[in-house]
């Protein structure tokens, strides 16, 4: 058996064949016998019929993934009506008295090794996208009609990379997965992947040894097995078919609402670490993203992410989610989480220390490049900030200022923003208890219960050694719970919990006949969830237990 690893696109397994695709080259002579005119009426022509094309692929995608995602192919329509697309084509048939094919060949090469030395990773992620529309139009002028990647028996395609119309064009009854050598994370193809739920690997150094063997692809742990033994086959095969009934769940309770037998709607979120897990919230349904732990932006980077990366993965989320609310948890590094480039002191007690709003309210600069990012990606979507760690009035206005300025330098700048509600996380007694005062500054609370548990137990959650004397449902804890839900509700706030204890169905009837408007969860747990709620009447009386 051979293992490969590479880096997942999407949790998921897929069992069959591999198939290696290797793209037609078109070898044509550099020098036309045309003059320069005919040679690029003859680029024209085959430029008109590519927009035509990708018109077909919008319609195809819009059906398929969505009209945010489908908007790539509107994308590529006007990068073959980019004027300096357009001259650097003409340039090279005029100049060089070249061949069409030569000059759109050299073109999108050209325009692909400038997008891909960039030092931003979704323009670097372009270079795809140009090599995409330039092996089309070179197709069409050598006659090459578009035909399915997957022709035969169902089977695990493996290619150099994909692009996005490649991706769109997949058979999706004879897809199984995809592995690449090259691709990003950020680019369009792995968008598509995650939307259209195909298990996917990037990465992967491969060989042509692989065509036709039987192998696993293991998203869960990023890796793929070639010639499997059985037992790890069988392993496998057991895992999948979870998979499948968790899928067969999704496909009965998808669209339906989170509504009790009497009438009780809740908002059914999902917590999310990155942007690679918007795949896993979509194919689990989930209403919208209840927490968005942005300080895994930070954890996966060598250095201060620039507003400009944090920008465009923010803004990917946004547009994935396709509407659906996104709630960004602001910075909430220190304790258990830290970054060496922030070089924060060693503390003796850093549960209760310098972490989340502290630095942020101290370290402004840090806090402003992450607000701008936010302020901007608001524009593509729907989405909702909430600070962590919140002890008083006084750091909700603070942080609220810093806000306001941030909002003011963008709009003197003519950046689009769109309305973002404001929020705290609640998950210190501190909070809990001056929850009205906090209410009358936000429009929306989060109980991240495990914090909450920690600090009103007096506890440190991750010492094994009180484990026995950690517990969760304590009744101050719910009290605490009850107290911040009735305390945001006489101020028009609205309440949820994005903590552990939300997917806790032990306490979901607990927690929405106290009143919760929205219980965020991990994505795998959103379903289950839904089944539940859907289940409850609350007009009766809770069984005693």
């Amino acid at each position: 058996m051979q293992v490969a690893t590479g880096k997942s696109i999407l949790n998921g397994i897929a069992i069959g064949p591999l198939r290696i695709y290797k793209k037609a080259e078109t070898e044509t002579a550099v020098t036309s016998s045309l003059t320069p005119e005919e040679e690029y009426a003859r680029f024209e022509e085959a430029r008109v019929k590519a927009q035509e094309q990708l018109g077909n692929l919008y319609e195809k995608a819009l059906d398929e993934v969505g009209e945010d995602n489908a908007a790539i192919f509107e994308i590529h329509q006007m990068m073959l009506d980019d004027d300096d697309y357009l001259e650097a084509v003409k340039g090279i048939i005029d100049t060089q008295n070249a061949t069409a094919e030569y000059a759109v060949t050299t073109t999108g090469n050209n325009f692909a090794e400038t997008f891909a030395a960039m030092e931003d990773a979704y323009m670097q992620a372009r270079a795809t996208d140009v090599k995409d529309i330039s092996h089309r139009v070179v197709n069409i002028l050598a006659g090459r009609e578009e035909g399915g990647l997957l022709d035969e028996k169902p089977a695990i395609l493996v290619a150099d990379d994909l692009t996005p119309s490649e991706t769109v064009q997949l058979d999706k009854t004879k897809l199984l997965g995809f592995i690449t050598r090259y691709g990003s994370s950020n680019s369009h193809t792995a968008i598509l992947a995650r939307t259209m739920n195909i298990p996917a690997l990037i990465g992967v150094d491969f060989d042509d040894t692989w065509d036709g063997k039987l192998a696993v692809l293991d998203g869960y742990n990023q890796c793929v097995y070639i010639d499997p033994a059985q037992e790890l086959l069988s392993t496998m095969e057991e895992k999948r078919k979870s998979d499948l009934k968790q899928e067969a769940l999704l496909q009965g309770l998808k669209r339906k609402p989170n509504i009790t037998l009497d009438g009780k709607e809740i908002k059914g979120y999902a917590n999310i670490g990155n942007a690679g897990d918007v795949g896993l919230v979509l194919q689990n349904d989930a209403q919208g993203i209840g927490l968005f732990r942005s300080e895994f932006i930070y954890l996966d980077s060598d250095d201060f992410p620039s507003e400009e990366k944090q920008f465009m993965i923010y803004k990917r989320v946004v547009e994935t989610m396709a509407g659906r609310k996104v709630i960004i948890r602001t910075l909430d590094i220190g304790a258990d989480k830290q970054a060496p480039y922030f070089e924060l002191d060693k503390e003796e007690n850093p549960a209760l220390g310098y972490r989340a709003i502290r630095i942020c309210l101290t370290r402004k600069e840090i806090f402003k490049q992450q607000l701008r990012a936010i302020l901007r990606a608001s524009a593509f979507g729907t989405v909702s900030i909430m600070f962590p760690m919140i002890i008083s009035v006084r750091e909700v206005r603070d942080a609220k200022e810093i806000f306001e300025e941030c909002k003011a330098e963008l709009k003197k700048q003519g950046v689009a923003m769109g309305e973002i509600e404001v929020g705290i996380m609640i998950e210190t007694p501190a909070a809990v208890m001056i929850a009205d005062e906090l209410a009358e500054e936000v429009e929306f609370f989060s109980l991240g219960t495990n914090d909450l548990t920690q600090y009103t137990l007096a506890i440190d959650r991750q010492n094994p050694k009180l484990d026995n004397f950690y517990d969760s449902h304590h009744p101050a804890v719910l009290r605490m719970i009850r107290h911040t839900i009735e305390a945001g509700h006489r101020h028009n706030c609205w309440v949820g919990i994005c903590g552990e204890l939300g997917a806790d169905q032990t306490l979901t009837e607990t927690f929405l006949r106290m009143g919760v408007d929205e219980l965020s969860v991990s994505p795998s747990a959103v379903l289950p969830l839904r089944k539940l709620i859907r289940s409850l009447d609350l007009s009766k009386e809770p069984e005693t237990k």
